[in-house]
């Protein structure tokens, strides 16, 4: 088994003046290394496009995990879905990535512009099979996965972005292509990466998208351990084999909470530095240990990482707060959901006399609800995820 792993990310945009969004994806974990990915663009737009593409992705999803074929998934499809009465189809157009043990990906298309792949920053010209199921017109592809490849899976709002306002003809798949391969190079995550893709659509709708648009990014990587401490132990004697257990772990190491920098300075016998420099006004400032990677107040910080979590798995419109500042909730941001894949959390049980003051919001139970909440947040990014007590 590799140490690869699939960064996943997407983005849509509704048709302008459209409540929801005719274009649906969805995951589907079969196993910790094997994901199916459907991105399903429903016919025309609204409630109805909604509906097709939402129980076209979720039947494909399930049905893949579940090993069946490809040719099952589609006549189901078809004898599962109204028969739409103008356009005489019964079902959406979609796109399968679905990655084997991170080792493989196979993909299959039907009437969605074809998938984008980005291999060594290069377009990759990955071989097609064309089939024919039910008078459909499949493309399948099978080939092994490398690190850093990238696939980019679009509907065709994408393509008709700027249609008869920018181009002529649309934004074409390759100029996409050129764009997506420019920005590959900046090292960004998926969600990120098909943040920007919808973000240029839109500005080349003029705001006012003429169909639902949707970006679906897959990133290949490597696993990246990263470690978080966070609150002294309720024992103190517990203290020396938490930071043994925390200093002991492959990875980066983020300390947050004064007392917790204190304690970690104490185990290994280097002072805390603190910056005076306030990044924002909003976030305490950080400090320095030799041999911590980043240092950070806790609570208040913590709180503001959860709000970028948050706005992450939406819209992700704060990225460019985050994406480029000093200030520690920014720069654990970039740790946690950039760079990380495996994240450790080593939390203390200690109550902080600081935080009994009665004109202060923050209580024991808030400190343990940060946790709570950053962890399931991450998980939906797709880390894994082990918390610690003490």
């Amino acid at each position: 088994m590799n140490d690869l792993c699939a960064d996943i990310g997407y983005k849509s945009i509704n048709h302008y003046g459209e409540e929801l969004c005719g274009d649906h994806v969805d995951i589907v974990e079969e196993n910790e290394n094997s994901t199916v990915i459907v991105l399903a663009d429903g016919l025309g737009s609204g409630v109805k496009a909604s509906i097709l593409s939402t129980l076209t992705s979720k039947i494909i999803s399930t049905m893949m995990a579940a090993g069946l074929p490809i040719e099952e998934c589609v006549s189901t499809i078809a004898a599962t879905l109204p028969v739409c009465s103008v356009r005489g189809v019964a079902y959406s157009t979609f796109t399968i990535i679905h990655i084997i043990n991170n080792e493989t990906a196979e993909v299959i298309q039907y009437d969605n512009p074809h998938v984008i792949v980005i291999r060594d920053y290069e377009q990759y010209d990955y071989p097609k099979t064309e089939m024919n199921i039910g008078g459909k017109k499949i493309f399948t592809s099978t080939f092994k996965l490398q690190e850093n490849d990238v696939f980019v899976a679009l509907s065709d709002g994408c393509p008709h972005a700027g249609l008869g306002i920018t181009y002529n003809f649309g934004w074409r798949r390759e100029e996409i292509a050129e764009y997506m391969q420019a920005l590959v190079a900046g090292g960004y995550t998926a969600k990120n990466l098909s943040t920007m893709l919808v973000d240029e659509c839109d500005r080349l709708y003029g705001f006012r998208p003429g169909d639902d648009t949707t970006a679906c990014v897959v990133k290949i990587r490597k696993r990246e351990p990263m470690n978080i401490l966070f609150g002294p132990p309720s024992n103190r004697d517990d203290a020396n084999r938490m930071m043994s257990l925390f200093f002991s772990k492959e990875g980066k190491h983020i300390v947050c909470g004064g007392t917790t920098s204190s304690i970690a300075a104490k185990f290994l016998g280097k002072p805390v530095k603190a910056s005076l420099e306030f990044e924002r006004s909003d976030v305490p400032p950080i400090a320095t240990i030799e041999g911590v990677d980043l240092v950070t107040e806790g609570v208040i910080t913590m709180n503001k990482v959860i709000q970028y979590a948050k706005d992450y798995l939406g819209d992700n419109e704060l990225y460019e707060q985050w994406n480029f500042k000093r200030d520690g909730a920014s720069l654990i941001s970039r740790l946690l959901f950039e760079e990380a894949t495996d994240i450790n959390f080593y939390v203390g049980r200690a109550v902080n006399p600081a935080h009994q003051n009665p004109d202060l919001p923050i209580n024991f139970n808030i400190k343990m609800n940060l946790v709570d909440e950053l962890s399931a947040c991450l998980k939906k990014m797709g880390k894994r995820i082990k918390v610690s007590y003490f």
